[in-house]
């Protein structure tokens, strides 16, 4: 029996999700910023910077279904790494997974979501904050001129790792469909990865997750 690289269904949603940004970036980027002034101000609210998987839309909402995109923005004087926590592979990805840590002169680029407290609880438990695998930080980020205080998570007791093609992959998807700076998607694409080549559950879940974004937008676009 033939076998499907893994990778190969992933790759054919790049360019839809190229054009999909396009489309839908400037509408959710100026909703949000009118919005989120009295959201946060009422404590309803909080602002997460992504930096690894949780870049692709899809892969955030499979628990947070909460979250809508505020911005782009870099985070200076950090830089991008993978491993596990004390060295122990992770289950979910058969790799390596992202974190950051300090490094002057280096900024790690990523997507400020805006996601509702009731979220909150879900997010830590998908960093597994309980179990001491990552922590919930505050970090300040830049774009377009302006600071904004968000919460992003760092990995405690970090051994190097590299990641699985699936994971390096969710996260390229993400970069894209944010529009981060080419050089940044370029520096993702170079990655060198474990050469993983198994089914993973959550690669499933997130390929019906994106089908189905797909079809949304087939269905709300005009014909010519």
């Amino acid at each position: 029996m033939n076998q499907t690289n893994p990778e190969t269904n992933m790759f054919s949603f790049l360019g839809f999700f190229t054009s999909l940004t396009l489309l839908s970036a400037g509408f959710i980027l100026t909703s949000s910023a009118v919005m989120d002034s009295s959201d946060r101000s009422n404590g309803s609210t909080f602002l997460y910077f992504a930096y690894g998987s949780n870049l692709l839309k899809e892969r955030l909402q499979l628990k947070n279904p909460s979250a809508t995109v505020y911005c782009v923005a870099k985070l200076k004087d950090y830089k991008l790494a993978f491993g596990n926590h004390k060295g122990l592979a992770s289950q979910r990805w058969h790799g390596g997974v992202a974190t950051i840590e300090h490094s002057p002169g280096d900024e790690v680029w990523g997507v400020v979501w805006r996601m509702n407290m009731s979220d909150l609880e879900s997010l830590d438990r998908q960093e597994n904050v309980k179990m001491g695998t990552y922590s919930p930080v505050e970090v300040n980020v830049s774009t377009s001129g302006q600071d904004l205080s968000c919460r992003t998570y760092i990995m405690n007791s970090c051994v190097y790792a590299p990641p699985s093609p699936q994971y390096l992959q969710v996260i390229v998807m993400g970069a894209e469909q944010n529009g981060l700076p080419e050089d940044y998607q370029e520096k993702l694409r170079s990655v060198q990865t474990n050469k993983y080549e198994g089914r993973l559950s959550v690669m499933e879940e997130l390929e019906k997750a994106l089908n189905k974004s797909k079809e949304r937008t087939e269905e709300i676009e005009p014909d010519d």
